[in-house]
C-alpha cells in the first residue's frame, strides 16, 4: 500500500520552537546527525523521476508537547508558535523552491499530550492538507458505530485531494472515534472537486466491505476478518456543507449527500404558527371514589365528550380483516407541560422491537422542549427527521417527519421494524381507545414506563396523552373501513398507504362515518394504524 502520510517523531530537540534546530542539524557531520525535517522531506518526495525528486510536499503539520504550547499561549499569546511556522515556511521555500511546482507552502503548529518534552511529531504526505485562510469547507466527515450517535472526524476542503482516516497509533491523517479495525486499516476519501461526488475506498481493500446506502446517506464498512463477537462495523457519513454550492446531480450509488429515507415523505416539519401560543394541557384527576373513568390529558381548549362506544359482543364476526400498528407518533410534549410531562422514551431491543426492560439497542426520546434525541450505548445526540438508523445489522428503523398538518401535535413518527397486527371481523363495529378491550394488544405504550413526569410521578399510562377513553369506532366493509369519531377532543388523521397526509377527520359519527380505504392509515394518539382488507 502506498504511504499516504509520512509520520515521524523527532527527539532530543532542546527548544521545540527553534525552527533551525527542527529543519537541519548544524555542521557537516552527515554520518552522525539525526534525520530532521529537511532530510525527511528530501527522502520522501511527492514526485520523482528515477532517483531524482521532481516535486516535494508543501503542507506540513507539526505537533509539539501540549505543555509547551500552553505556556507559549499564556506568556506570548502564541507568538512563538506563529514565528516557528513562518520561519519553517521561509526555510522550506528557500531550500525546495525549484521543487514546489507553484504549490503554496503551509505549516500548522498544534499541541498534543502524547509527546514527551523535547519531542516533535511531523506529518506530511499525499493525504496531509492545510486549508488556505479563506477556504470554505466542502464536506464534513463523521463516523458512528450504531448510526445514531455520530462523531465528527474531519472537514474536507474543495482543493483537498485525499483524506486518510484511521485509529490511534496508525499512520492516518485523521483519527476516528471508536475505530474498530486496528492500526492497519484505513478509510481513503478521494475528492475530485465540488462537481464530482467523493469516492470512498478501504485500505487494504481485500480486508473490508464498504457499501453505500443512498436512502440513509452513509457508508457501512465491515471487516471481512472473523473477530470475537462478530465482525466489527463502522458507519461513515460525508455531508456536504450548506455553504458549498450544490453540485450537478450524480448517481445515487456514489452520492453521499443525505437522502430522505422514504421518497414519499416530505422533508418538511412545520412548527406551530408563529405568534400563536400553544394551549396548556390539564391532567384530569379521578373523582368520586374511583367510579368514574379517568380522563385524557388534552389541551384545555378541547373538552372531552365521553360518548360510549357500542359493545363488541353485540355482533357476530363474518370475515376476518386486519388492523396493524405500523408506527408510533411522538407527541409535542410542550402541549402537555402542565401535566408534568418531561420526556417520552421509545426503547427498542436488538431485534428492534419495543422493549420495557433490559438494555435497549437504541431509544428515541422527545423532551419537554420538543427536541428529538437518539440514545445508544455510545451516548445521546439530537436528531432531525427524516432519518434511518441501523443499530444492528439485521434491520433498520426509520424516523419520519410529521406532516405539516400534524406538526402542531406531533414531533416525529417512528416506524416499527416489526408491525404488530390483529384480526377484526367484517360487518361489526368496534371501538378503539383507552377503555376499549378491542385492539388493546396494539396499544404498546399503555404503561407508565414510557412517560417521564415531574417528581418521578410515573403512575399514569403514556396513553393518557392524546388518546381518549373511546377515541373512534371502525367497521370493516367491502369498500374500506367506516371510521366514526367518538370524542370531540380526539384528533384523527388519515394517511395514505405511503404514510402521506390525506386529511384531518373532523365530524364523523356513526350515522355519517368517514370512509378509510383499505391499506391506508389512521393516526390516533401515539398510534399509526394500518387497516387492511
Amino acid at each position: 500500500m502506498p504511504i499516504y502520510v509520512q509520520h515521524e517523531v523527532l527527539g532530543r530537540i532542546p527548544d521545540v520552537f527553534n525552527a533551525e534546530a527542527i529543519w537541519q542539524a548544524p555542521g557537516l557531520a552527515l554520518f552522525s546527525r539525526r534525520p530532521l525535517l529537511r532530510d525527511l522531506l528530501e527522502r520522501s518526495p511527492r514526485e520523482h523521476k528515477g532517483r531524482a525528486a521532481t516535486r516535494c510536499f508543501s503542507h506540513v503539520t507539526l505537533m509539539l508537547p501540549q505543555e509547551e504550547v500552553d505556556d507559549d499561549y499564556h506568556l506570548t499569546r502564541g507568538a512563538r508558535a506563529r514565528d516557528l511556522a513562518q520561519t519553517l515556511t521561509a526555510l522550506h521555500q528557500k531550500d525546495f523552491g525549484d521543487l514546489l511546482g507553484g504549490d503554496q507552502v503551509r505549516y500548522d503548529v498544534a499541541g498534543t499530550s502524547s509527546l514527551a518534552p523535547g519531542e516533535i511529531e511531523v506529518k506530511f504526505g499525499h493525504a496531509v492538507y492545510l486549508p488556505a485562510a479563506d477556504e470554505k469547507i466542502l464536506y464534513n466527515v463523521s463516523v458512528s458505530r450504531d448510526s445514531a450517535i455520530w462523531h465528527p472526524v474531519c472537514p474536507i476542503y474543495p482543493n483537498q485531494r485525499l483524506a486518510l482516516i484511521g485509529g490511534e497509533g496508525g499512520e492516518a491523517s485523521f483519527v476516528a472515534s471508536g475505530w474498530p479495525f486496528g492500526p492497519d486499516g484505513a478509510i481513503l476519501i478521494i475528492n475530485d472537486g465540488p462537481d464530482a461526488p467523493p469516492v470512498v475506498q478501504m485500505r487494504p481493500k481485500d480486508a473490508y466491505e464498504c457499501r453505500f446506502d443512498p436512502r440513509s446517506g452513509y457508508y457501512t464498512i465491515k471487516s471481512l476478518r472473523e473477530a470475537p463477537g462478530g465482525s466489527p462495523r463502522l458507519m461513515l457519513k460525508i455531508a456536504r456543507t450548506s455553504a458549498a454550492a450544490p453540485r450537478p446531480q450524480a448517481s445515487a450509488a456514489a452520492d453521499t449527500i443525505s437522502i430522505n429515507p422514504v421518497a414519499a415523505v416530505r422533508d418538511v416539519q412545520a412548527a406551530p404558527s408563529a405568534g400563536v401560543a400553544a394551549k396548556p394541557a390539564v391532567w384530569q384527576s379521578r373523582s368520586g371514589g374511583g367510579a368514574a373513568p379517568d380522563m385524557t390529558a388534552i389541551p384545555v381548549s378541547h373538552k372531552p365528550a365521553n360518548n360510549a362506544g357500542e359493545s363488541d359482543a353485540t355482533y357476530a364476526p363474518v370475515s376476518q380483516q386486519r388492523v396493524s400498528l405500523v408506527a408510533l407518533a411522538m407527541p409535542r410534549l410542550s402541549r402537555y407541560r402542565d401535566v408534568g410531562a418531561q420526556a417520552m422514551e421509545l426503547p427498542f431491543s436488538r431485534a428492534l422491537a419495543l422493549c420495557t426492560d433490559g438494555r435497549p439497542a437504541i431509544s428515541f426520546v422527545v423532551d419537554a422542549a420538543d427536541e428529538l434525541y437518539a440514545c445508544t450505548a455510545e451516548g445521546r445526540q439530537r436528531i432531525t427527521a427524516p432519518a434511518t438508523f441501523t443499530p444492528v445489522d439485521t434491520q433498520a428503523i426509520r424516523v419520519l417527519a410529521a406532516a405539516p398538518q400534524m406538526a402542531d401535535r406531533y414531533r416525529a413518527v417512528v416506524c416499527l421494524a416489526q408491525p404488530v397486527g390483529a384480526s377484526v371481523a367484517s360487518g361489526a363495529r368496534f371501538t378503539f381507545g383507552r377503555n376499549s378491550p378491542m385492539l388493546a394488544a396494539l396499544r404498546l405504550l399503555d404503561s407508565p414506563r414510557f412517560l417521564k413526569r415531574a417528581g418521578d410521578a410515573n403512575t399514569a399510562s403514556a396513553d393518557r396523552i392524546g388518546l381518549s377513553r373511546n377515541a373512534f369506532s371502525f367497521e370493516a366493509t367491502a369498500q374500506g373501513y367506516k371510521i366514526g369519531r367518538l370524542s370531540a377532543s380526539q384528533a384523527l388523521f388519515h394517511l395514505d398507504d405511503k404514510l402521506e397526509f390525506v386529511a384531518s377527520i373532523g365530524d364523523a359519527g356513526n350515522d355519517a362515518p368517514y370512509l378509510l380505504p383499505n391499506g391506508h392509515h389512521l393516526v390516533a394518539g401515539h398510534y399509526v394504524l394500518r387497516f387492511d382488507a
